[in-house]
């Protein structure tokens, strides 16, 4: 199954005002896209993908839009929200025993969930278990030194950081590469990082106290640094949140 474009992807951002509010959704997506396999599955397999806390974002199934997709959430109010719902399969579930019998997928995608799970390397394990030899795993999450806002002189607009990670449901801040080549047993296969310092300030806005009008002339005011910023971001540049890919051999 082949990967979707990355025109036809980041045209889905679910995520309202995709060039404003949603902008560092948008980068997300990009990042996703750049160390996503191109193919997945082979002349036995279809491409099979289980999408891990997935229940809202679908995104897995707007990277492969003719993959299988089973997508796994332990609320179940979470399940059935995202863009590629009509596609999907839904399983409550918890990450960290995984209901599926060993190499059952082409791919597992982990996006922005391992900071939510306190026994995060038992959940790679799962992964790791679960997907066919010469299968994936796809993972985003922010790094260890991320924080918020990135500018400090935001502080008087923004909620405490502390209150945005508990209302994200975050047990941990993030990690730095060399933690998930622990859990995972290997370095990744790719990586590209994403929000950097120009992009940051859109970011920062989003999540502000801030009504929309002020927010939209702030974002009037940053359009040319943000744009740039975005324009000249590549895999390894300095970024606030990385995308990874493993390869199983």
């Amino acid at each position: 199954m082949q990967k979707t474009s990355l025109a036809r992807f980041l045209a889905a951002n679910p995520f309202p005002n995709p060039f404003t509010d949603g902008l560092f959704y948008r980068e997300k997506m990009r990042a996703i896209h750049r160390i996503a396999p191109d193919s997945l599955g082979s002349e036995r397999s279809s491409g099979e993908v289980l999408e891990v806390g997935g229940g809202r974002s679908g995104l897995a199934a707007l990277l492969y839009p003719q993959a299988r997709i089973t997508t796994l959430d332990r609320n179940f109010a979470e399940l059935g929200h995202g863009p590629g719902r009509e596609r999907s399969a839904y399983i409550c579930g918890d990450a960290c025993a995984l209901p599926f019998t060993d190499g059952t997928f082409d791919a597992v995608t982990l996006f922005d969930v391992l900071e939510h799970i306190d026994a995060d390397a038992d959940a790679a394990r799962e992964a790791w278990r679960i997907v066919r030899p010469g299968g994936w795993i796809l993972v985003s999450t922010p790094n260890a030194d991320w924080h918020y806002p990135t500018y400090s002189f935001m502080r008087r607009w923004c909620p405490p950081e502390t209150d945005l990670m508990q209302e994200w449901g975050h047990v941990r801040r993030g990690y730095r590469p060399e933690a998930l080549a622990a859990l995972f047993g290997a370095r990744p296969e790719r990586y590209a990082t994403f929000i950097n310092q120009a992009t940051g300030f859109y970011h920062d806005v989003a999540f502000s106290n801030l009504g929309r009008r002020r927010r939209k002339a702030l974002y009037a005011l940053a359009a040319p640094l943000a744009a740039v910023g975005y324009a000249t971001h590549r895999c390894k540049s300095r970024g606030t949140e990385t995308a990874f890919a493993w390869h199983r051999d």
